[in-house]
């Protein structure tokens, strides 16, 4: 896709996988076709290693929405937990469990809108150049077969339905209540 057809749409969702391996299979210019159409007001949703790809990330072809900003991954990565529930604060809202795989923390760029239980962001969002961009280190589109063998206190409805709320922002370019 050239830049001029990425800026016809009003949103990029990124979804999760290994960012390493999503990153080496792009090329340079697109990570600078999607930088420069972000910019330009593309939206951006980047969930786990979707969010990675919007860092900088040079080795990995990254979209560098952050202004050079790179992530890294959640604490709990360096404790070999790959994938666990995780409860999120949110400002004025009760906690939400999400499904967490070796997802980043966010640290360092945009307003955060939900902090994994060690206070780290999990969720932050705003603007590059003239489009918004919303990053979130969890899944939570996360299906429930996703879910098996773990205990969540969230439903997994209420966790999509949070997804949704993610998707409407980004793509409206609505904050989200941040701290």
């Amino acid at each position: 896709m050239s830049e001029a057809e990425l800026a016809a749409h009003r949103l990029l969702i990124i979804p999760g996988g290994d960012f390493m391996v999503m990153g080496k299979n792009l090329k340079a210019a697109t990570g600078a076709k999607i930088r420069s159409a972000v910019q330009r007001g593309l939206g951006y949703l980047g969930i786990c290693g979707g969010a990675l790809m919007a860092a900088d990330s040079p080795d990995y072809n990254g979209f560098n929405l952050t202004g050079g900003i790179r992530f890294g991954f959640y604490a709990d990565v360096n404790r070999g937990i790959h994938r666990d529930t995780v409860a999120l604060a949110r400002p004025h809202e009760p906690p939400l469990d999400q499904y967490w795989e070796d997802g980043p923390e966010l640290s360092g760029w945009g307003d955060v809108v939900a902090r994994y239980p060690d206070g780290k962001p999990a969720i932050v969002e705003g603007f590059v150049g003239r489009g918004w961009a919303i990053l979130a280190g969890v899944h939570p589109e996360a299906p429930d077969s996703w879910r098996r063998g773990m205990t969540f206190t969230t439903p997994a409805a209420v966790d999509r339905a949070y997804a949704a709320t993610l998707i409407a922002a980004a793509l409206q370019r609505t904050a989200l209540p941040h701290f």
